[in-house]
């Protein structure tokens, strides 16, 4: 029998033995969807100049495969087809699809970072990483990737480099508006590493006249030292701090 899907604070988690990819088509907006969400993309551009319409790959769907693995779908579009969210009665539109690495310090500590006014939610706090990018046409979208992809992410945000083979798979959220985030954990560093390198990530994005993605960090020892940050949070922080403190301590 299969383990069913743990819930905490409305997010959704997922232990995958193994992931699988799967590639599915994008659902195609109405005329009447696709004249609001060219609106809401380009208030939204208005707000923020800093937002692109690039390449995504969007979740299509979330299933379990056998007792153990999970299979995502997934669909190449843009960025402008995740602003259908915000049009009420939307029917084509597509959670996203991203990856996060938990980065604990020596004393298990866990660094979180808070996204620049450059980025797409400016001020919220957030673990490392980012929305899965699809593949060129022809290559293969799988764990693998992901996990490249998840390393890259931890690097050009905190400046804390990994090999991939590093990262261990660790948990599947989803969580507002159906999101799909899929967690890796990191082995420990040390404080002084960890905010040496973050230093160093941003005083190099600066000299090239760029904002970094993560403009501070902080490491929290579990969720109750969240509201001491200030300003608004991921959804799934909170309770995969909860859920990795517990592990800690065998809760």
């Amino acid at each position: 029998m299969s383990q069913p899907p743990q819930h905490r604070d409305g997010v959704e988690f997922l232990q995958p033995g193994r992931l699988r990819l799967v590639e599915a088509p994008a659902p195609r907006p109405s005329p009447q969807e696709r004249a609001a969400m060219d609106q809401v993309w380009e208030e939204a551009v208005r707000a923020n100049p800093c937002l692109f319409d690039g390449p995504v790959a969007a979740c299509a769907g979330l299933d379990r495969d056998g007792p153990h693995d999970l299979v995502i779908a997934w669909a190449r579009t843009t960025y402008r087809l995740l602003a259908l969210r915000r049009v009420p009665g939307a029917t084509a539109l597509l959670p996203s699809l991203f990856v996060s690495v938990l980065q604990p310090s020596e004393d298990r500590r866990v660094l979180v970072g808070r996204m620049s006014p450059a980025t797409s939610f400016p001020g919220r706090w957030q673990l490392p990483g980012g929305t899965v990018e699809p593949p060129p046409a022809g290559d293969r979208l799988d764990a693998a990737a992901l996990t490249r992809h998840a390393a890259r992410e931890l690097a050009e945000e905190t400046g804390v480099q990994l090999a991939p083979q590093e990262l261990r798979l660790w948990l599947v959220t989803r969580g507002d508006h159906g999101n799909v985030g899929v967690l890796f954990l990191a082995p420990p560093r040390p404080e002084s590493l960890l905010r040496e390198r973050h230093a160093a990530a941003v005083s190099a994005e600066r000299a090239l006249g760029r904002d970094p993605e993560l403009d501070e960090i902080a490491l929290v020892a579990g969720p109750a030292e969240l509201p001491a940050l200030g300003g608004p949070l991921a959804d799934y922080l909170e309770p995969v701090l909860r859920r990795y403190a517990g592990a800690l301590t065998g809760r």
